[in-house]
């Protein structure tokens, strides 16, 4: 029988020198594992991808340090936990003792009340603040808060780290060793894990456990059919803490690129049900709106916009009916991805043809030696001439001609379309 506590949490490494992955931070010389060593490490934010040790290593370095260790999660706790947390943590201070940790996991959940509520603590140095976060800080941590905390930057587990995982699992884990496994393939075990240890981890337990009940043996063979075939018949189990997380934003984003209001719709309802941060799905539409919609319906990113703006101050439940409101805005708006191909085509002739210089009449002449030099020199102010446009060069004369942004197929670029070549005429050839 399966014991109750999950394969992950069963080998949660102890120390430092257990711990796999995250080489650049916490390998020989590398900067945190020198932060650590000196015993004097600041407040900090860990950024990184689910299941790649961000819970793991706060509690390591707590170990290692023989810090008081104080865990919040962001997802059930409020100000006043905060505040108690901070409190427990100024007792723990005498005697000259080093300040207590306290980790708050998934702290982008945390609203600006709730970030503000540790800044003094921080600053104190009541606690040292460890932050786990999956999200950029720069866009979901408070710029006070920020400014304190140094930033580590955690990567997916690579395949040869996930395989010594494994290993260490069949070697080390009571429950796992009672079997005789081999495993001859590899492949679907990683693909499903995505750099995830505890994803990983997971599917090893499920596939285990199924072949037992399915086996008298004791002797397990894994290969890549069987992962496949128990994963996919436990999907609701394997996925029970929303681990599908990219998967379904991925769903959601193609739906409403697919022009399908009601995938659109029950994507975010996966979302709403599994307890999605409400700001990330409004971000990922912002993106969207430019990207997949654009000049096609402007007003789709100026919705996207005051979506974003609005989940931010209302919060669950509520949210789920703006998002829904703008999912299905953008799912029935017309596409079109002519300004991402715009400056996908510009950034890749600027990587091709170099710094090219600026043609001399549309650079800035702020002195006098500029204007000897030639600078503007013969530039044509466009409103000063009829329907406020001229035609002039504006691209550097290596590239004169060159389109960029070629309008997309809907009635509203149609129209831009039209007016370019009429302003334009031979010289970007729009109708060619």
């Amino acid at each position: 029988m399966v014991p109750n506590q999950p394969l992950a949490e069963r080998l949660r490494p102890k120390g430092l020198s257990d711990f796999c992955g995250q080489e650049h931070l916490v390998g020989k010389n590398a900067v945190l594992r020198k932060v650590v060593e000196s015993g004097n490490i600041p407040s900090f934010i860990l950024w990184g991808p689910p299941g790649v040790g961000k819970t793991t290593l706060a509690g390591i370095i707590a170990n290692t340090l023989k810090r008081p260790f104080f865990q919040l999660s962001a997802v059930h706790s409020g100000v006043k936990d905060v505040r108690e947390t901070i409190e427990k943590a100024k007792k723990q201070q005498f005697f000259n003792q080093p300040n207590p940790i306290l980790f708050i996991d998934e702290i982008h959940r945390f609203n600006k009340s709730q970030q503000d509520s540790l800044l003094s603590a921080v600053e104190q140095g009541i606690i040292t603040l460890i932050g786990a976060t999956t999200e950029n800080p720069s866009f979901e941590v408070i710029s006070p808060l920020l400014s304190r905390c140094q930033v580590y930057v955690m990567q997916p587990l690579s395949d040869d780290e996930l395989i010594t995982l494994i290993k260490k699992a069949l070697a080390k884990d009571i429950y796992l060793a009672t079997f005789e496994i081999e495993i001859t393939e590899y492949e679907a075990l990683l693909r499903i894990s995505g750099g995830d240890a505890r994803k990983l981890y997971n599917a090893l337990e499920l596939v285990v456990s199924s072949e037992a009940d399915e086996n008298s043996s004791r002797k397990i063979i894994i290969d890549n059919e069987k992962v496949l075939n128990q994963v996919q018949k436990n999907l609701a189990l394997y996925d029970k803490k929303g681990e599908q997380h990219y998967d379904i934003i991925s769903a959601f984003i193609k739906s409403m690129r697919g022009s399908d209001p009601n995938a659109a719709v029950y994507w975010l309802a996966r979302m709403v049900e599994g307890g999605e941060d409400p700001k990330f799905v409004a971000r990922r539409m912002l993106i969207l709106a430019a990207e997949d919609i654009g000049l096609a319906n402007p007003n789709a990113l100026l919705l996207a916009q005051a979506c974003f703006e609005a989940v931010n101050v209302i919060g669950w439940p509520e949210s789920r009916i703006i998002l829904s409101e703008a999912a299905i805005y953008l799912a029935t708006s017309p596409k079109s991805n002519s300004s991402y191909l715009a400056i996908d085509e510009a950034i890749a002739k600027v990587r091709e043809q170099g710094d090219l210089p600026v043609p001399l009449h549309i650079r800035n002449a702020p002195t006098r030696l500029m204007k000897d030099l030639g600078y503007g020199k013969d530039y044509k102010y466009a409103h000063s001439y009829s329907d406020n446009f001229i035609s002039d060069n504006f691209l550097p004369a290596e590239i004169k001609g060159t389109i960029f942004y070629d309008p997309g197929a809907n009635p509203r670029e149609d129209e831009i379309r039209r007016r370019l070549e009429g302003m334009w005429k031979e010289i970007y050839k729009y109708n060619k």
